[in-house]
């Protein structure tokens, strides 16, 4: 069976729903005592959450996180926020000359001005194990044959818990082709496909969201270590079929 194409949402639609998602987290950080107290602030931008503020422990910035993934109309979850006094690590993987956040520290083949330090994504990331908090891979798998090896890099240097962001073009929309450089075609399935279908002993990602707005797919997904047990299918069916 072929899929249909699904027309992403119009500018408008876009705003609109950041106008629902904004008064949406109003009402729930009214009504949740777990979020009282808790500095941080959410801002919606064409149905991606993004993050900012300070908590003292993890388990604060996961339970925000996860209240903000489970509103209808989110596509990812992003952020900035400070843990325990101390400033997330966050890398931005071939950002150019724009990265998500200016504070990001930013790898690319190519210099640019924002190019924090020159690295081919095919091979080894210049960073240590388990030394970064949040990563962002931005319109980067489309482009890489074999982008597997640059997740599992990417699993090497996140501490736990830490953040894998990822948003490509959606195989079913034109911007999927239109770029010549562009060498792989990627669905939400295929996240789920890296989530679950690994070999045994090899890095294995759990998802915290996942979801297509019809022009691009998006992912956060977080590491696992390699013994951990299978994502259980009843969360893999939160987002993927």
């Amino acid at each position: 069976m072929v899929a249909l194409a699904q027309a992403p949402p119009s500018a408008e639609r876009l705003r609109a729903l950041d106008g629902f998602l904004d008064a949406a987290w109003v009402e729930q950080a009214r009504h949740d005592e777990r979020l009282r107290g808790l500095p941080v602030e959410v801002r919606f931008d064409r149905g991606v959450a993004h993050l900012s503020g300070e908590v003292a422990e993890p388990d604060q910035l996961r339970l925000v996180r996860e209240l903000v993934g489970r509103l209808a109309g989110v596509y990812g979850v992003w952020g900035r926020v400070r843990v325990g006094g101390r400033d997330p690590v966050v890398v931005d993987l071939g950002c150019g000359g724009q990265k998500q956040y200016p504070t990001n520290l930013g790898l690319d083949i190519f210099p640019a001005p924002g190019v924090n330090a020159v690295a081919d994504l095919s091979g080894s990331l210049p960073l240590a194990d388990g030394s970064v908090d949040v990563i962002f891979t931005v319109h980067i798998l489309e482009h890489l044959i074999d982008f597997l090896p640059l997740l599992d890099e990417c699993h090497r240097v996140l501490r736990p818990g830490g953040v894998l962001h990822v948003m490509s073009p959606w195989w079913g929309h034109v911007n999927a082709v239109a770029d010549p450089t562009h060498v792989r075609l990627l669905d939400v399935q295929t996240i789920k496909g890296v989530c679950g279908q690994r070999p045994p002993g090899t890095p294995r990602w759990h998802p915290l969201h996942a979801g297509c707005d019809g022009a691009s797919i998006f992912a956060d997904l977080t590491p696992l270590p390699v013994d951990a047990p299978p994502v259980a299918p009843t969360h893999l069916a939160r987002f993927f079929d």
